[in-house]
Formats: C-alpha cells, structure tokens, sequence
C-alpha cells in the first residue's frame, strides 16, 4: 500500500509527465525527419527552377535532373544533388515532382528509354506539375499504376514571380485518399493546393483558367490602347477600371502598358513572366479540349488565333501581355 501511494506522489506525476514528453517529442522529431526524405525534381526551367529552390529552403533533400545542364548547375549550386536521367531519380527518390513544358516531353520524362518508370519504386508518388492534355494525365496514370505507383495531375497558375515567393495555387487531380501526402510538398512551393476530383482534373481547371486568362489579356490590351487613342492617360485609365466593372487580373495585377505598373513584364520589354509560345500551346490544349467535349468557344478559339499569329511574327519568347504590343503595330489583324 505504502508502495502505491508514493506512485502517485506529485514528483512522480510529474516524472511521468516527463517521460511521455519526451516521447511524444521523439515521435515527432522521427515523423519530421521522415518528412524530409530526398525529393526526386524532373524540369528545371522558369518554373521549375524556383519550384525545387523552395523545396530545399523547406529543409526537403532534392534530388534533380534537367536535360540541360546549365538549368542542372544552378541548382545544384542551390544544395540539390544532380542525377543523369529521370531513371535514376526514380532510384534515388520515392515523391517526385515534375515540371515539363509539353505533353510529348510529360510523355518522355515518364515512359521514355530512360524515363521514371524504368526505376519507380512501387509506393511512390509521382506528382506532374506540367500544363498537358488531361488525356495524356490520364494515360501517364494508367502506366505509373500498372507499375504499383500513385499519379497526380498538379498544374500551377500563379507564374514565375508566384514560383518564386511560394505563392502558386495547385490545382489537383489523383486518388483523394493520396491527396494530403501531395499536399504536404505542394504547400512549400504554392499558398493555394485545391483538389479537383481524379486524374486530368487538375489539367481541366487550368486549361480553363488559362483560356480565360488569355481572353481577359486580349481584352485589357485593347481597352488600354483605345483609351490611349481617345487621350486618357494609361495610368488613369488603369485607376478608373481597377475601381470599375471592367476590373480583371491583367488590369490590376500584370497590366499589359509599359509605364502602367513595375515589376511586370510590360515594365521589362516583356521579359520573363509566361512566354507568348506557352499561352499559345494552353489555347490549343482547349481548343482540343473544346473539340473533344463539342463546346463552343468562339473567344477562346479567336484567342488562340491571335496567340499563335503572334509566335509567328517574333513574338513566341515574349510575355504574353506583349499582344498589347502586338495590337498597336497591328491595327488592322
């Protein structure tokens, strides 16, 4: 009896307090250094880059591959750990992101001769971050299933300066139950993670977004430079539509007029941002899109149009608010 009462004297409650303390500080200590197993990166580009520099400033091991080795070296001057092909970064990581510009790319980097699913580990999640057709989502999920791996559809709005503060909205597509594993990576590249529904969902809601972005883009450049012909001045004419109906991201946010705001493309000669050539493969994604579900996008398809127009008069590796630009040496398109 004596025994049990000294048990529950105040300094052994508290001992025992203790003890699970600790424990409970171990547990999470294990889970956290878990968490911070390497991170497999495919796709250094003007998104990718930033995307894998925000990894390792999460404390995550990246392990990165690029087909150019100029994109490799800046990254591995960041801390990143090179590989020689999407293969091995399979073999040296089971959470992988990848960033690609096009579907045929999306296409290499997963089932190609020395693609990721020559070396997947079977558990791992494999996350595209690339704007391709949901179809192809769909079939690089299919392959990365039959090989007892996970596939998820995460395009990002948000561009380059978003890529780099962390502030991308990802759009998902995959299993639910994998969703919060995604997230976990997504959430130190992006301020916005939104699940869609299953695999080529993601895509869907960014080919959509980015078809509207286009149109409200068009729209900007040629409100703006009707009122600069009608004599208002181009920063005036931004105020009174930013506090008006007219209001859209390309007016308030990446104002397509040089002078207008700093630290957008149209302030840099339309330097860096999202190429004229990118918007213009996003359009005949939809446009594709748009065949394919017998919807009618009269703007979406003009605006693809013109985009494609613009790529072929040296336009392609210019912003795409240049079509403001455009539209002034153009009157008469």
């Amino acid at each position: 009896g004596h025994y049990r009462l000294r048990l529950i004297g105040s300094k052994d409650l508290n001992a025992i307090s203790t003890v699970k303390t600790a424990h409970t500080l171990f547990d999470s200590v294990c889970r956290s250094m878990a968490s911070k197993t390497p991170v497999g990166f495919v796709g250094l580009g003007n998104m990718g880059n930033p995307m894998a520099k925000n990894l390792l400033k999460h404390g995550y091991p990246v392990v990165a591959y690029d087909v150019f080795p100029e994109a490799c070296k800046e990254i591995q001057d960041s801390g990143a750990q090179i590989t020689d092909s999407p293969a091995d970064v399979a073999e040296k990581a089971d959470r992988i992101i990848t960033m690609l510009p096009s579907s045929a790319n999306a296409l290499e980097v997963y089932t190609g001769s020395n693609g990721i699913l020559k070396k997947v580990k079977k558990g791992s999640l494999l996350i595209d971050s690339s704007t391709i057709d949901p179809a192809v989502s769909k079939e690089v999920a299919k392959a990365v299933e039959k090989q007892g791996a996970m596939f998820m559809d995460a395009p990002v709005s948000g561009g380059v300066g978003a890529a780099r503060s962390g502030n991308l909205t990802f759009m998902v597509g995959g299993v639910e139950q994998e969703f919060n594993a995604a997230k976990e990576l997504l959430t130190c590249m992006g301020a916005n993670v939104v699940y869609c529904g299953e695999v080529g969902t993601g895509q869907a809601a960014k080919i959509c977004n980015n078809m509207l972005l286009a149109i409200g883009m068009i729209g900007t450049a040629e409100t703006m430079n009707l009122g600069i012909r009608l004599g208002l001045d181009p920063k005036l004419l931004a105020k009174i539509l930013n506090m008006s109906s007219g209001r859209c991201w390309s007016s308030d946010t990446y104002n397509p007029v040089p002078g207008v705001m700093e630290g957008v493309p149209s302030a840099n000669n339309y330097q860096g941002g999202f190429g004229t050539t990118l918007m213009a493969k996003d359009l005949g994604l939809a446009q594709d899109s748009a065949t394919n579900t017998k919807t009618p996008t009269p703007l979406g398809s003009l605006s693809h149009q013109i985009y494609r127009v613009m790529c072929a008069k040296g336009y392609a590796q210019k912003d795409f608010s240049s079509v403001f630009q455009f539209l002034r040496e153009d009157e008469n398109l």
